[in-house]
């Protein structure tokens, strides 16, 4: 895929992304780590909520 940038244009940007401050270390996602994040959350609201219809009921 060409660039639509003129070529002074796309160094500049390349120079602009590979500077320090653009340059994010990231970790591997961890999708099972995610997966059992959002079952802890929901497990929990689920017994909270029969916990507050056992208060009202």
């Amino acid at each position: 895929m060409s660039s639509r940038l003129s070529p002074d244009d796309q160094q500049r940007v390349e120079q602009y992304l590979s500077a320090p401050q653009h340059q994010v270390p990231r970790q591997p996602f961890k999708v099972w780590r995610l997966l059992f994040i959002t079952l802890g959350i929901v497990v929990a609201l689920g017994l909270i909520s029969r916990l507050l219809a056992r208060l009202v009921l």
